[in-house]
């Protein structure tokens, strides 16, 4: 284990990779399996996925090919991968420029293969699918480059997995798709969707999904969304973090977070873990992921503010919006081109019922191991008492 470094976080023993991995959005999935000790992880390059699994003893890697359909090799790049946990079981969602893939947890069995229609695009226009979660208890939506998202009906069990519904409220390819990580108060919606043009929508889910809000793009993509118990946080292009009322759509916070574009948010309780997968080249030491966890004594580290607090909404009336009850404050991290992975503090304050963000800990920034470095994702580990998050940075040469 490494020493303290920097401000709250300490780094612990590393991860060796076998590959990189691709520079895209959210590249990383991680699946917990607390009761078999171990961890997955994994992240996409060209047509293959990899994947390593910790069992605090050592790791084993395996390389998952795309298929097309059948055992027909895909040739087409992957975009994104994804474990959907599910209350009846666990798959592996992939999804490349020619469909959507489903497999058993360990990747095993392809239990499914949706083809994505490519005469519903413009012959000059990109296809492909992106965005990735399971919601409701029994769907998993996938986002597609035409804007459309696709909800499937997955069984207890088997492989008659069928499209149960289309969302059609985005006019633009879909980013990002998170469901409700916490409790969503009654009337906030349990899933939100996001678009290369910066819009949301957040919807209701159920037999059928209803859209609650859509809060309108303003010039910049929206990379990366979660929600917690009724908040929306969503990264931006511009390397904005901007927090937003899941039932009404109105902004309740904004943070200049990033320099440069977001790549990967993800929320984590205020103890655990931090990992931090850097996937450089050809510098030895950046193929390794490193894990962070809060060092002793800082849990009380000073806070920097960085934000942007805005008052309660109100109505027409002067009355104010009733605002979601969150328990705060929560860890928001966040990962983005300029190398930093910077962990923020959520709290609300209880005399004007502000939602206040400031900066809590940065990582190291990682450009010194290359000229380009670049994040790729961050993922939320969590547990009965601790959660971690990880992060997946790439070197470009």
């Amino acid at each position: 284990m490494a020493a303290a470094t920097s401000g709250m976080y300490r780094k612990e023993k590393s991860i060796q990779l076998k590959s990189s991995s691709a520079a895209l959005y959210n590249n990383l999935s991680v699946l917990p399996l607390p009761g078999r000790q171990l961890t997955c992880f994994s992240t996409v390059h060209g047509p293959s996925l990899s994947m390593v699994t910790a069992d605090g003893l050592g790791f084993s890697h395996r390389q998952l090919q795309a298929k097309e359909g059948g055992m027909t090799v895909s040739t087409s790049l992957l975009t994104q991968a994804a474990w959907c946990v599910l209350p009846s079981r666990v798959l592996l969602v992939l999804t490349s420029q020619k469909g959507i893939q489903m497999y058993e947890s360990d990747g095993s069995i392809m239990v499914y293969w949706h083809a994505l229609d490519v005469t519903e695009h413009p012959p000059a226009q990109a296809v492909f699918a992106r965005g990735i979660a399971a919601a409701g208890g029994r769907f998993i939506c996938v986002g597609t480059s035409s804007g459309l998202v696709l909800v499937f009906d997955i069984p207890p069990k088997g492989t008659n997995i069928m499209v149960s519904e289309v969302l059609e409220r985005h006019c633009d390819a879909i980013t990002d798709i998170a469901a409700e990580l916490g409790q969503a108060p009654d009337g906030a919606g349990d899933l939100v969707t996001a678009d290369d043009a910066g819009t949301l929508c957040v919807w209701s889910t159920g037999e059928e999904f209803a859209l609650l809000s859509k809060i309108p793009a303003f010039g910049c993509t929206c990379s990366s969304v979660k929600l917690w118990n009724g908040i929306v946080a969503a990264g931006y292009g511009n390397g904005q973090i901007r927090l937003y009322e899941a039932t009404t759509g109105l902004l309740r916070a904004e943070v200049n977070a990033h320099a440069r574009w977001i790549y990967a948010l993800d929320l984590a309780p205020q103890t655990g873990k931090v990992w931090l997968a850097v996937l450089g080249h050809p510098t030895p030491a950046a193929h390794q992921p490193g894990v962070w966890q809060p060092a002793d004594g800082q849990a009380g580290a000073a806070s920097l503010p960085q934000h942007t607090a805005l008052p309660p909404p109100r109505h027409p009336s002067g009355l104010p919006v009733p605002m979601a009850s969150v328990p705060l404050p929560l860890q928001l991290l966040s990962g983005a081109e300029d190398s930093f992975v910077h962990v923020w503090k959520l709290s609300r304050n209880l005399d004007t019922d502000d939602v206040e963000v400031s900066l809590c800990s940065s990582s190291p920034q990682w450009g010194a191991w290359g000229r380009l470095v670049v994040l790729q994702g961050i993922a939320a580990l969590w547990g009965h008492s601790t959660g971690a998050a990880l992060s997946s940075v790439l070197s470009l040469w």
